[in-house]
């Protein structure tokens, strides 16, 4: 008599990072046999895979837990904000279990105690990259997990403990074997890019018997042999990222740079506890783009940080106005529990922190369209995401990452296949996204 296979629910709230974490629970779930349901109902039992970084994240990872036990009853729950379960315990006390992040093994072992696997080698066989959240054609490689910064308005090392560099060898492993398997476009996140390797003071590893020091400028490079598109992530503004530079004038790394620096203020940085100076960095940028024209450049600021004057926030834009940043988030500052800045005198009113950022954002999407601009009529390989049935396809160029950047709509892109890349002519563009047609 065949066995009732068990079947698991499963949401991914918050980051790249915490979608990595979900990919090797999905991977280990799917490797012992469990099946992967789409609804609440037709689930054994419910997974949720929280996020805690900011107090509208708490709320949606909390309102995410009450709808899963609302819909099905039996709900784990991981992630960030499991590494304060009173929180969760209050609001929810039926859950099952509660784990922090990086937790598979945990969260395996409570699966196995509330539902115990119905394991067949023969047809419980997985990817060798795993199982994806991601489409087909790009996916997310963490190559580290933890920080050692303390900046002063961020808990993730509370959460997610020191830095630990994952072995350079186990890394190119996992993405020769995501290429194999169709990947287009690797996608390399952690929460301190830049810092790789640090933590094993950059010792050798080995990679088809070839030794490597585990450090990003030569993972960056052994990553640019897959001949697939790679992008660099959440990379501190370290000295060394000036090494990257000429790999991607060379084409052997995207020419993309993400850089969260948060403020351009000398007295914000020192109370965000963040390093940095606006001149010396808008003379790098200068030399970046110098070396590499192509280069686009991302990054994220908070606006309303406690304390901040309006001679901060007059020179955070002029900052912004000097330095023309290709793609950029904002955020009005938010109190989170258990970070030091909340100690901090003067803190800015809402309404005023609200009123910076609208300011902020209206400068950046003025700045946005006037770069966008400056592509129409340029020809540019874009990696095809989606095409629709009226024959529309949904495109990213180099300077483009999924999600959080614009998109290249293509009105002739019937004879195109997401996963496939293509020669567009830019027609028209606007303050987020480009318009083409293919050649």
């Amino acid at each position: 008599m065949a066995h009732k296979i068990p079947t698991i629910g499963f949401i991914s709230l918050g980051c790249p990072k915490a979608l990595v974490d979900s990919e090797h629970i999905i991977t280990r779930l799917r490797a012992e046999g469990y099946a992967i349901s789409p609804s609440y109902r037709d689930a054994d039992l419910v997974i949720v895979n929280t996020c805690g970084f900011i107090d509208a994240a708490v709320e949606e990872s909390l309102e995410a837990i009450g709808e899963a036990l609302a819909e099905n009853g039996k709900v784990i729950v991981t992630g960030c904000l499991g590494a304060d379960s009173e929180i969760i315990r209050e609001r929810w006390p039926h859950v099952l279990a509660i784990t922090g992040p990086q937790a598979t093994e945990e969260v395996m072992t409570e699966v196995h105690r509330h539902l115990p696997p119905q394991h067949d080698p023969h047809t419980s066989l997985i990817p060798p990259g795993g199982i994806k959240l991601t489409p087909r054609h790009y996916a997310y490689i963490k190559i580290a997990e933890g920080c050692n910064q303390q900046c002063s308005f961020c808990i993730i090392p509370n959460l997610r403990g020191k830095l630990v560099s994952r072995p350079i060898g186990e890394v190119m492993t996992e993405a020769e074997n995501l290429v194999s398997a169709g990947v287009k476009e690797l996608l390399i996140v952690s929460q301190d890019t830049g810092a790789y390797g640090v933590d094993q003071k950059y010792r050798s590893g080995f990679w088809n018997g070839r030794p490597l020091k585990t450090r990003l400028t030569a993972l960056a490079q052994a990553l640019g042999e897959l001949g697939v598109w790679v992008r660099l992530h959440y990379l501190y503004p370290y000295p060394h990222l000036d090494e990257l530079i000429p790999m991607m004038a060379e084409g052997t790394i995207l020419p993309y740079l993400d850089i969260p620096l948060q403020h351009a203020s000398p007295a914000i940085l020192r109370n965000m506890r963040r390093p940095g100076s606006s001149d010396r960095l808008l003379q790098r940028i200068a030399d970046w783009r110098k070396q590499c024209p192509d280069i686009a450049l991302r990054s994220t600021f908070i606006v309303g940080f406690p304390g901040e004057t309006e001679q901060d926030f007059e020179q955070l834009l002029d900052f912004l106005q000097a330095a023309k940043l290709d793609r950029v988030g904002a955020f009005a500052y938010s109190p989170v529990a258990g970070a030091a800045a909340n100690t901090l005198p003067n803190p800015v009113p809402e309404e005023l922190k609200q009123q910076r950022l609208e300011h902020f954002m209206t400068l950046q999407a003025e700045i946005s369209a006037a770069k966008l601009a400056e592509k129409r009529g340029q020809t540019l390989t874009v990696l095809v995401d989606e095409v629709d049935e009226s024959g529309a396809a949904i495109a990213r160029s180099t300077a483009d990452a999924p999600e959080i950047d614009g998109v290249v709509h293509i009105e002739n892109g019937a004879p195109l296949t997401a996963g496939e890349f293509a020669e567009v002519t830019i027609t028209a563009s606007d303050e987020h996204d480009l318009k083409g047609k293919i050649i």
